[in-house]
C-alpha cells in the first residue's frame, strides 16, 4: 500500500460513512461540479492558451469511476451535480454518465445540470433531456460572428446557434454565461440582455479570473461588475431578487425585458461566506476551492478498494481543509494568474 492510500486508510479507522459534509465554517457542503475532461473544442483566450498540453487519457478517472465518485458525494449530501470541463460533451461517451447519474434524481440528488459551450448541443439536446437534465448553462460572450471566432480562436457562431435552437426545442432550459471583457463586449451587453430574454433565458455576466497562463495580459480585459451594471443601470431598470440557483450569482429582475440577470463577482464582491460547493476534476482531484490550490487526491481511494468507507473517509478529510474563501486580485501588480491551473482543468 503506498503513502497516500496508507494514510486515507487510517482516517478509514475514524470516519467511514456517508454522513453529511460540513465544513470548518459550518457551510453544508451540497453542490458538486465534475470536470469530466480538460480538453474543449474552443481555446477561449481568457481561459486557456492556444497550443495546450492535455491531460493523456491514462492519468483520466473512466466514467465508471467518476460515476462512483459523484454516488458516494450524492450519499454525503450532495442534492446539485454539474458536468463541466473543458467542453463535457467532447468526452468519448459521456451520456453513458449522464444517464446514470440522471438515475439519481429524485433518489438524493435534486438536479444534474450542464456547463457547456452549445458546439455539441445540436448532437445531444434530445438526449440530454431524456436523461434528466433540465437545465443547462451555455458560455456565449458575444453575439458578433467574428468576435466569437477571435474570442474562441476555433469556434463557430452558428454551430452554436444551431445548438441552442435544439436544446430549447428539446425543452432545455438555457441560462447563458458571459465573461464581461472590457473593450470587447461590453458595449454588446444591452444587446445581449435582450437577445437572451427575448427568447426566454436568463443571462449571466462573470467577472474574468485570474486562472492559468494565457497570452494576454488579463489587467487589460479586466471589467468590474460594478461598472458594467452602473453603465447598464442608465438604460435598464433592475431590481435586486432573491432568486438563486445553488450557485454564487446574485440576480437582478430587468424590468424593460421581464428577465433575469445575475452577477458573479469574484474579484470586486467576495461571495464565499455561503459557498456551498467543491470541484472534481477528471483525474480524481478534489478542489475544495477555485481560487486556492489545496486539493485531496480521491482516485487513490476509489482505486485501492471497492470498499466506499475509504472513500467517505477521504472526502471528509478533504471537506475539513475546505477554506474561508479565495485570494483572487487582478491588477498591474499581481500580473500572474493566482493559480496556475488553467480553469479548464478544474471545472468552470
Amino acid at each position: 500500500m503506498n503513502s497516500k492510500v496508507g494514510t486515507i486508510a487510517n482516517a478509514a479507522s475514524l470516519v467511514a460513512d456517508a454522513k453529511p459534509m460540513i465544513d470548518p465554517f459550518q457551510r453544508a457542503v451540497t453542490y458538486l461540479r465534475v470536470s469530466v475532461t480538460d480538453r474543449c473544442d474552443f481555446r477561449c483566450t481568457y481561459c486557456m492558451a492556444e497550443n495546450m498540453n492535455f491531460l493523456p487519457k491514462k492519468d483520466l478517472l473512466t466514467l465508471e469511476e467518476l460515476n462512483r465518485l459523484c454516488s458516494a458525494f450524492i450519499a454525503k449530501g450532495v442534492r446539485k451535480l454539474r458536468l463541466t470541463g473543458g467542453e463535457p460533451l467532447v468526452r468519448k461517451n459521456i451520456m453513458h454518465l449522464v444517464r446514470e447519474l440522471g438515475k439519481r434524481i429524485g433518489s438524493g440528488l435534486d438536479e444534474l445540470t450542464l456547463t457547456t459551450n452549445g458546439s455539441q448541443l445540436a448532437r445531444f439536446a434530445d438526449e440530454l433531456y431524456d436523461c434528466g437534465v433540465r437545465r443547462i448553462n451555455v458560455s456565449l460572450d458575444t453575439l458578433d460572428p467574428d468576435k466569437f471566432r477571435e474570442i474562441t480562436r476555433w469556434g463557430d457562431f452558428h454551430k452554436v446557434m444551431e445548438g441552442i435552437d435544439a436544446a430549447q426545442k428539446a425543452g432545455l432550459h438555457i441560462k447563458l454565461n458571459a465573461v464581461a471583457l472590457k473593450d470587447f463586449n461590453d458595449v454588446e451587453m444591452p444587446k445581449m440582455i435582450r437577445f437572451a430574454h427575448g427568447r426566454g433565458m436568463d443571462l449571466t455576466v462573470i467577472e474574468t479570473m485570474p486562472m492559468g497562463e494565457i497570452e494576454e495580459d488579463r489587467t487589460d480585459r479586466y471589467l468590474p461588475l460594478s461598472k458594467l451594471r452602473a453603465d447598464l443601470e442608465k438604460q435598464f431598470t433592475m431590481s435586486e431578487i432573491g432568486y438563486r440557483t445553488g450557485g454564487p450569482a446574485r440576480y437582478v429582475t430587468v424590468e424593460e425585458t421581464g428577465g433575469r440577470m445575475g452577477f458573479i463577482t469574484p474579484m470586486t464582491h467576495n461571495f464565499c461566506e455561503s459557498c456551498n460547493r467543491v470541484r472534481l476534476t477528471c483525474t480524481g482531484t478534489l478542489y475544495m476551492c477555485l481560487g486556492q490550490n489545496d486539493a485531496a487526491d480521491l482516485r487513490s481511494a476509489v482505486r485501492a478498494t471497492e470498499d466506499d468507507g475509504l472513500l467517505y473517509a477521504a472526502i471528509d478529510e478533504a471537506i475539513s481543509r475546505k477554506p474561508k474563501g479565495h485570494d483572487f486580485i487582478i491588477d498591474r501588480t499581481h500580473n500572474r494568474p493566482a493559480v496556475s491551473r488553467h480553469m479548464s482543468v478544474t471545472g468552470g
